[in-house]
């Protein structure tokens, strides 16, 4: 196992694991002073490209994402989501992971789902290729995106494909929108990190998407809290050259050649 990943299992139980998404250099290069871990995450479906879903973000559109943000990453630990209908069997996966871990120069990959996985990631990690884990909620399959855990047949299912997935060999487990008595349960009864989004304060850690994080994507879920407004500085700073421009104030001397 890798070094940055063997120094991330081992915050389990003694320090929360910090993480967030990147999609290029400029804010990963930010990211990467601060993260443990920066995902290049299929999110970019909708955050970038207006997709309806995950499920239309290719391999290539993750790739050249994932080979910008990758120069902004020093220290963090860098995971990239395998897309919609790139894991199928295995053969397929191992194809795919093989060439996101080469174009890329991440250290790892993320996959959504449990039992039905199961011997995929097996072959994966049996490749050197590290996974990262995904429950709960599950964007690229589920029809109704709402919170998991609240039925029994879903706590026991999670609970068992939790088990599942570190047996595989997952350094950790993303669990998504996860009823927070069951992600508690999750957390304590595996022995890798456990990452949440919406999923409350007893994972391991957290993660958010970035453009969500600082309130550039107008969106209002349950689980984003909004640390900063960039909307507001960017109609600002917009307003300001706007005025700059049409009063000949700008360019100035020094903006001229």
């Amino acid at each position: 196992m890798k070094k940055k990943i063997l120094e991330l299992v081992k915050k389990k139980n003694k320090q929360k694991i910090v993480s967030l998404t990147s999609y290029s250099k400029n804010v990963s290069s930010i990211l990467d002073k601060y993260c443990d871990v920066i995902l290049v995450g299929d999110s970019l479906g909708s955050v970038l490209y207006n997709y309806k879903s995950t499920k239309e973000v290719t391999l290539d559109i993750m790739i050249e994402h994932s080979k910008s943000a990758r120069l902004g990453i020093k220290k963090a630990l860098m995971v990239v989501d395998m897309p919609h209908n790139t894991y199928r069997n295995t053969k397929e996966a191992l194809k795919n992971a093989k060439e996101i871990m080469l174009k890329t120069k991440c250290d790892a990959v993320k996959l959504e789902g449990g039992k039905k996985i199961y011997e995929i990631i097996k072959t994966l990690i049996k490749n050197q290729i590290p996974v990262m884990g995904h429950l709960g909620l599950l964007p690229q399959s589920d029809m109704n995106f709402m919170s998991k855990g609240k039925k029994k047949s879903e706590r026991d299912r999670i609970m068992k494909d939790s088990q599942l997935l570190e047996k595989a060999g997952v350094f950790s487990i993303v669990l998504e929108c996860v009823e927070t008595s069951l992600a508690k349960l999750v957390t304590q009864n595996i022995k890798v990190p456990t990452i949440g989004i919406g999923s409350s304060k007893y994972c391991d850690g957290q993660i958010l998407v970035f453009d969500d994080f600082i309130g550039l994507n107008p969106v209002n879920y349950k689980f984003v809290k909004k640390y900063s407004n960039i909307r507001n500085n960017i109609s600002k700073a917009v307003l300001n050259y706007v005025k700059e421009v049409k009063q000949i104030k700008f360019p100035s001397k020094k903006n001229s050649y």
